[in-house]
């Protein structure tokens, strides 16, 4: 059987991005299906278009990093610029909630080309890769606990980093023993 093609792929994600979102900005409050169905839509679009541009389009790693964390700092510019807070405790207008969504959206991508940038490119592997990330995601809890730092700027730090970190973790968890656990994709996806 053929390979579903990118292009259909990525369209019905799209569409049921937009249905998600749909259902989420015309809700009036926190509902758990809408919400969590709106972030699942986010992660898979967000990881789709991350990995057209690394294997359809052919960006290397590097360059689509430091693209996607350039997108990421110009979507918090202008999120700022406009609201004057990137607190998601302030999140209590469709323009905020927009910004929250493009945000969470392009940590995604970021996240998933960050993540392949260190197994693959930089040849770490999974376990070093989990590590690293690991330590990138505790590093803005320590700097806001001793050094100061925003609660806001260090929940943004954490959060870009969760994508890289989980996917890690189950990529060697599920990977063969030369690279990983063993325990292949359907226990490592329980088991996270």
């Amino acid at each position: 059987m053929d390979r579903f093609p990118p292009a259909i792929a990525v369209g019905g994600a799209g569409v049921l991005l937009i249905a998600s979102l749909t259902a989420q900005f015309r809700s009036s409050r926190y509902v758990v299906w809408t919400y969590w169905s709106a972030v699942v839509m986010v992660s898979i679009f967000g990881t789709m278009v991350a990995d057209l541009v690394d294997f359809a389009i052919g960006i290397p790693l590097a360059v689509s990093t430091i693209g996607f964390a350039v997108v990421l700092a110009g979507v918090f510019a202008l999120w700022y610029r406009s609201e004057k807070t990137l607190s998601v405790h302030s999140i209590t207008t469709r323009r905020r909630e927009a910004f929250y969504w493009a945000t969470v959206m392009v940590t995604f991508a970021l996240g998933t080309v960050a993540g392949d940038l260190t197994v693959t490119t930089l040849h770490l592997g999974y376990l070093a890769s989990m590590l690293l990330f690991a330590v990138a995601i505790a590093l803005p809890a320590m700097a806001y606990r001793w050094a100061g730092v925003s609660a806001v700027a260090a929940f943004w730090s954490s959060y870009a980093v969760t994508r890289p970190l989980g996917a890690s973790a189950t990529d060697w968890l599920a990977s063969r023993w030369a690279d990983g656990l063993g325990l292949g994709t359907g226990w490592a996806y329980i088991y996270l």
